[in-house]
């Protein structure tokens, strides 16, 4: 198929079915039957994850085809396409999952049926994800899981957690982690909403207590599980690095908006500083264009850190101009100042993108590594048996 065949083809799809219903919901967590009832629809039309193969769910279209598809969708406002770029647990279970479990979980997942959460990190384990000590210890042809988990996002919807856990503790760390899919909906999993500083309460500390999850869940294979991880945390940080959370009202995304209706457009200072998180902003753009270029299915790239903590910093200062726009007025808050709000909304929120997904001091590490090639940082426990391994 030529360009001009597909980009009529994927245009004509939309003219048809696309209405711009005003309820479709966008989120990783959040659902509802007309969300999925579209999803539906790409899903059996292949435009879900075009550039995946026929044989998955695809179309097996090359980088510069699938992006003829998502520009389609993205010109009519049209969600659900362009997921193999970003649907991180569909995407993680495509690399590395058997073909019994994909067809078990991906199709669900493709058409919002089915939600995930991430149970990575724990209290003593959290940029140190290869210490985590939850365990899953193999009872015939299911694990029994015990354990903590916390900082997790949208563990209280949640239909499974793509849970790291340790399976072996008598190898080193890294090589004693198995990754699994664990169903949420189970007695043996208990959820404790974390509030926020924002006042929102979308983390959760996770408990489990003698929780099932079927062998034929185990991703990757028996203590192999930190590869699949590598993986998981590769999509992650591409979207992290690619979007950001939006304010509550819109009254303060746009910067110069903020500025011209704050009537300090004019001011020099203000437009230097806006300039510039323009210009970090398209940088960025740039640069995970390129991370997405070298990324192939099935494996990870630290090129990925690098948009991560730009965009954690971008946030920043984006945090601090907008303060800056409107003065004292940031005293504020509350539904009726919206401007206001908006503006602390995003200031604290951008906490949000420095910590989760790895903190950017964790991102500084890997660019260091594996991109300027510096000497690693000692870990005097790599190499030894995790049970001797000390904690306090």
């Amino acid at each position: 198929m030529t360009n001009e065949d597909l980009r009529r083809e994927v245009n004509d799809w939309l003219a048809a079915h696309w209405r711009a219903p005003g309820t479709i919901i966008q989120s990783m967590w959040e659902t509802n039957a007309e969300t999925r009832a579209w999803h539906t629809k790409v899903f059996e039309a292949r435009w879900s994850v075009p550039s995946w193969p026929v044989e998955w769910f695809g179309r097996g279209l090359d980088d510069e085809q699938t992006n003829i598809v998502i520009e389609a969708f993205a010109q009519v406002g049209a969600p659900g396409t362009g997921q193999d770029r970003f649907n991180l647990p569909a995407n993680t279970l495509l690399a590395a999952a058997s073909d019994e479990l994909k067809l078990t979980l991906i199709p669900g997942l493709l058409k919002k049926d089915i939600t995930t959460c991430l149970l990575y990190s724990e209290p003593s384990a959290g940029s140190d994800l290869a210490g985590v000590r939850t365990r899953a210890e193999r009872d015939g042809d299911r694990f029994i899981v015990n354990g903590q988990k916390v900082w997790t996002s949208g563990a209280t919807v949640a239909d499974y957690g793509m849970l790291i856990c340790r399976t072996d503790w008598d190898v080193p760390k890294h090589s004693g982690l198995s990754f699994f899919f664990l169903p949420m909906k189970q007695a043996g999993v208990e959820v404790r909403p974390l509030r926020q500083i924002t006042g929102e309460a979308h983390f959760n500390e996770v408990f489990f207590t003698d929780a099932v999850v079927p062998a034929s869940h185990l991703v990757g294979g028996l203590n192999r599980g930190w590869r699949v991880l590598q993986t998981a945390l590769a999509y992650e940080r591409s979207s992290m690095g690619a979007r950001a959370r939006g304010s509550r009202h819109g009254a303060a995304d746009d910067l110069v908006a903020l500025a011209r209706a704050a009537g300090r457009l004019d001011d020099p200072l203000l437009r230097q500083d806006i300039a510039r998180t323009v210009a970090l902003r398209r940088l960025n753009t740039l640069n995970n264009a390129r991370a997405k270029a070298e990324l192939e299915q099935g494996t990870s790239s630290s090129i990925m850190s690098l948009g991560k903590l730009a965009m954690s910093r971008i946030l920043h200062e984006e945090a601090r101009v907008r303060t800056a726009i409107i003065g004292v007025e940031s005293l504020l808050a509350g539904e009726t100042q919206p401007t206001a709000d908006d503006v602390n909304f995003l200031a604290l929120n951008a906490y949000f993108t420095s910590i989760g997904g790895g903190t950017d001091q964790i991102q500084k590490n890997i660019i260091s590594e594996r991109v300027l090639g510096l000497p690693r940082e000692p870990e005097l426990d790599r190499n030894i048996p995790f049970k001797q391994v000390r904690s306090g």
